[in-house]
């Protein structure tokens, strides 16, 4: 397996951006963190990588978490190490683990509170988890970190409609919501893109819209500074999902994103204020 900093550097993401400036060993530690969440989303995604091969990587991620590794190679080593170093809980990296597990087949989400469910698990506790690598010590930080976690992953969610439905027809939408606009699966499948859908996805934006500014109202002075990485990652993807919804959400004709200019002016006056 390729190490943690080449999975990072790979990966291009905008967490990796955000790590550039955290204190060297913090920024190591959450490369190696980086890395492990690369990797299980990968196992959960590749469609290139058989079904049963992917499943078996996934179970062996967990049990070796769970129980220990018996035989562990130098990315799974380094999660081992860093969990001890810690004292994280190994509970989030289990959430984690089983909320990309539950990617492996195609799934419906009936409701928001099931929906919920798995943006806390695939996002909220990679928050809960980095607030222990970033060093924060004050409770509301947790609180902090699930409200983003939310956020991020539905900016997520939005963004990626198109890209989900051509991998394995995925549709994160809950099944209400498209009730309560009147507007179908089908219509989702055949990109249609009417008065029907800007209105689903605008309800979203504002759920999303909530997230964000409940994690800012939980954003404690005693680890503002320890979450300047955080909070970058906030601005960048809330700027995204500003975007989407000025453009009027046209998600099936084009994959938004930020420029890396506008993310480093974000990181940069991100590190300088406050």
């Amino acid at each position: 397996m390729a190490s943690s900093q080449e999975i990072t550097r790979k990966a291009k993401s905008n967490l990796a951006i955000t790590l550039t400036c955290l204190p060297k060993e913090r920024k190591r530690d959450m490369i190696t963190f980086y890395a492990f969440c690369r990797v299980i989303d990968d196992l959960a995604d590749d469609l290139d990588v058989p079904l049963e091969k992917r499943k078996h990587g996934l179970a062996e991620w967990r049990a070796g978490i769970e129980n220990g590794f018996t035989a562990a190679d130098e990315l799974q080593a380094e999660v081992v190490d860093l969990i001890k170093r810690y004292d994280i809980s190994t509970q989030p990296f289990l959430d984690l683990i089983d909320g990309c597990t539950s990617d492996l087949q195609p799934q419906r989400f009936g409701s928001w509170a099931e929906l919920e469910n798995y943006t806390y698990r695939v996002a909220s506790c990679v928050g809960i988890i980095s607030t222990r690598i970033f060093g924060c010590t004050h409770p509301d930080s947790e609180k902090y970190a699930v409200a983003l976690g939310h956020a991020l992953q539905l900016t997520n969610i939005l963004r990626d409609i198109d890209e989900d439905l051509r991998n394995g027809g995925r549709i994160y939408l809950p099944l209400d919501d498209f009730t309560r606009f009147q507007y179908s699966e089908r219509d989702l499948i055949g990109r249609v893109h009417d008065g029907r859908f800007i209105a689903m996805m605008a309800w979203h934006a504002d759920r999303a819209e909530k997230f964000y500014q409940e994690a800012l109202s939980h954003l404690q002075k005693e680890d503002a500074k320890a979450l300047k990485a955080a909070e970058a990652m906030r601005k960048i993807y809330h700027s995204l999902l500003t975007k989407m919804r000025a453009d009027g959400f046209q998600v099936f004709a084009q994959r938004y994103s930020i420029s890396k200019p506008r993310k480093i002016a974000i990181l940069i006056s991100t590190f300088i204020t406050g």
